[in-house]
């Protein structure tokens, strides 16, 4: 099961990301949660001690790692060096596990995006093909705002694209964008999980706003989610079984989505 988690920054892809890989991974599965966020905030949503953090790996930044699999040094631009690097091991390698789950930090390319024409792009694309199609895990995946690590090569091994949405225009705005691009690659049928809902007029906003979306599930405003995220706690800390229901139902009904295919 591959799923790929995205929207606009800071309208709590991390949050979900994070929820269904700790719910996948108490349901027995082998749950690997890959963070492809520049802003590298899964860590902390997963509950892992801030002085733990500090030995996880990203793996743009890992020069050692990148010259020996591509030939060249990060930012080595017009040196030759392999598209595709040797990228099997990386994963369960520099993981690290908490609660159940393996985490793996990919990071952000400085200065040109996952697209450049670099080292450490060729290492990131290699390695995300690879986890997408030739692993067995339950992959979770914390996307940038958009769908940049994802391309042709991977789009098919992908079972649920999900755009987490919060009552905004920005926020859908930048759900029209990512589901113009998944479609450009080959991803059709967009999943949206409605976020931050604080009332009934954000209800009607978003009903009238995404009609053509297929809708998976809504999580409300949570004050001890935010809670959890200022305290360094994992999502599902201390939420009480009102929110809890709301991630577990979301991860029912992918399951259930992927089963149908």
């Amino acid at each position: 099961m591959k799923i790929a988690i995205t929207g606009k920054g800071g309208v709590g892809k991390t949050t979900l990301s994070a929820a269904l890989a700790m719910i996948f991974a108490e349901r027995g599965k082998t749950v690997l949660a890959v963070d492809a966020d520049p802003d590298s905030n899964l860590a902390s949503a997963l509950g892992i001690p801030s002085e733990a953090q500090k030995s996880i790996v990203t793996i743009a930044k890992h020069r050692e790692l990148i010259e020996e699999r591509t030939g060249a040094g990060p930012g080595e631009y017009g040196r030759m060096f392999k598209l595709n690097p040797e990228v099997d091991d990386i994963a369960d390698a520099y993981s690290f596990r908490h609660r159940g789950v393996s985490l793996l930090v990919l990071g952000a390319v400085k200065g040109g995006g996952t697209g450049c024409a670099c080292p450490e792009s060729a290492l990131l694309r290699a390695l995300v093909q690879n986890m997408v199609l030739r692993r067995d895990d339950t992959l979770i995946m914390d996307m940038e705002a958009g769908i940049e690590h994802l391309g042709r090569a991977t789009a098919g091994g992908v079972d649920a694209l999900i755009a987490v949405v919060e009552p905004g225009q920005r926020a859908v705005g930048t759900l029209e964008r990512i589901s113009r691009m998944a479609a450009e690659i080959g991803v059709h049928g967009v999943s949206v999980v409605l976020n931050g809902v604080r009332d009934d007029d954000d209800v009607r906003f978003l009903t009238e706003r995404l009609s053509g979306y297929e809708v998976i599930g809504t999580v409300p405003y949570s004050e001890p989610i935010r809670s959890n995220d200022r305290d360094g706690r994992s999502v599902l800390d201390g939420i009480g079984p009102e929110i809890r229901s709301r991630f577990e139902a979301i991860a029912d009904r992918v399951s259930e989505k992927i089963l149908d295919r």
